[in-house]
């Protein structure tokens, strides 16, 4: 027994020295800074120009990342994609499994050389979807261990969606092969990770992978099922206390904020830190969060509402917004009403954008909007996108049934 806790504590030991921190007292890793990222090369520049200094990618096909972020100043989270069992990966046909393994043995060879290269990202969140997790993260451990044996001079990073403590608890003693943990959570969960980290056992160090504010799966619901979305200010807020708090923990290396980028996950706001390409008050916190704050800050959103949740088909329908720009110039707003989504799917899988529906607009200027509802009943969402003098915006919607 004895021997085996003197091997433990040299191993973590050894990782500490790997990854280049201080003693456990340390708080989070500047080093470590950066987003979770899906885009081109003009959003990832802008992650430069925010103050990141770590890109997380989740596939082989983003192996450009690693030369854009060199030029940039940048390291690279480089992403191994392991096949999902609900995308019908099976991890029992041996021919499947050998065809991947040689695949990620072949990227790793060209790749484990690159100045970029920070880490690699072993999978992310196969699990989903499954009852019992533990056999799929052994599968994890046993490629991290073949990634190991190519390139030692990179730590392997475990990819899982946070869970129930019961979820989470078997990775205690799992993975030996797996250097960090890689966590995805969203929501007040990231609050209370120190004490459950400890309560379960799980000693490894934890890279948060993927950090939002309330996801889809959290949020309160209409009446008819529609999630209510935070505001762009109100994830703002999120963004700034929880990478606030983030700093001051000793096991928790890192938080990525998801999703550098622009993505259609219930609505194409929900995750997107950016919104057609431009910076946002989330942008502007994580900005000041890396040392890097903007000149000037995006617009916020005080408050937003509309006259009723269920409307009939042609009738009236009335909403507001109250917002400022940081320095009281004029600010403009475009209202857009959208079908409510209903290609949903699991675990972040690429969703069908609902149609944009066209409307009579009454009325609408900067604060307000008066409009005809659809003639066909069903659930919709009126969008508010703000924008100030220089182009950052602030977004907002709110969900409506039409009778």
């Amino acid at each position: 027994m004895a021997f085996r806790e003197l091997s433990r504590a040299l191993t973590l030991l050894t990782l500490v020295a790997l990854l280049c921190l201080p003693l456990p007292s340390r708080a989070a890793d500047p080093a470590w800074q950066g987003a979770a990222f899906e885009g081109d090369r003009v959003a990832l520049q802008k992650l430069a120009d925010a103050g990141a200094r770590v890109v997380r990618v989740y596939r082989e096909s983003d192996a450009w990342v690693l030369d854009a972020a060199q030029t940039m100043g940048m390291k690279v989270v480089m992403g191994l994609w392991l096949g999902h069992p609900r995308h019908g990966f099976n991890y029992r046909d041996a021919r499947l499994v050998a065809a991947q393994d040689a695949r990620i043995a072949d990227f790793v060879r060209r790749y484990r050389e690159h100045p970029a290269l920070l880490a690699w990202g072993i999978g992310n969140e196969i699990e989903t979807g499954v009852g019992d997790p533990r056999p799929l993260w052994n599968e994890v451990n046993r490629v991290a261990a073949l990634v190991k044996a190519l390139d030692a001079k990179h730590p392997t990073v475990m990819v899982v969606a946070d869970n129930s403590d019961a979820w989470l608890a078997p990775l205690a003693g799992c993975c030996p092969d797996v250097d960090m943990l890689g966590l995805n959570l969203y929501g007040g969960s990231i609050f209370e990770l120190p004490a459950r980290l400890q309560r379960l056992g799980i000693a490894k160090p934890v890279l948060v992978t993927e950090l939002g504010p309330l996801g889809q799966w959290q949020a309160g619901r209409k009446s008819w099922g529609a999630p209510v979305e935070l505001t762009s200010t109100q994830k703002a807020d999120f963004f700034r206390d929880a990478l606030a708090f983030v700093a001051g923990q000793p096991q928790i290396v890192a938080a990525f904020p998801f999703l550098w980028g622009e993505k259609q996950e219930q609505t194409a706001t929900w995750h997107s830190l950016l919104d057609v390409g431009r910076p946002t008050a989330m942008t502007d916190a994580l900005a000041v969060a890396w040392g890097r704050p903007p000149t000037a800050a995006a617009p916020r959103i005080l408050g937003i509402g509309i006259a009723a949740d269920e409307f009939r088909a042609g009738g009236e329908v009335s909403a507001g917004v109250d917002a400022q720009s940081s320095d009281g110039s004029v600010l403009t707003t475009e209202w857009t009403v959208w079908a409510e989504a209903t290609d949903l799917r699991l675990g972040g899988d690429e969703e069908v954008v609902p149609p944009r529906i066209p409307v009579r607009v009454l009325h609408a200027d900067a604060r307000s909007v008066r409009f005809v509802a659809p003639n066909v009943p069903g659930a919709y969402r009126l969008f508010i996108t703000v924008t100030d003098r220089i182009g950052k915006v602030a977004t907002a919607n709110l969900p409506f049934l039409v009778r």
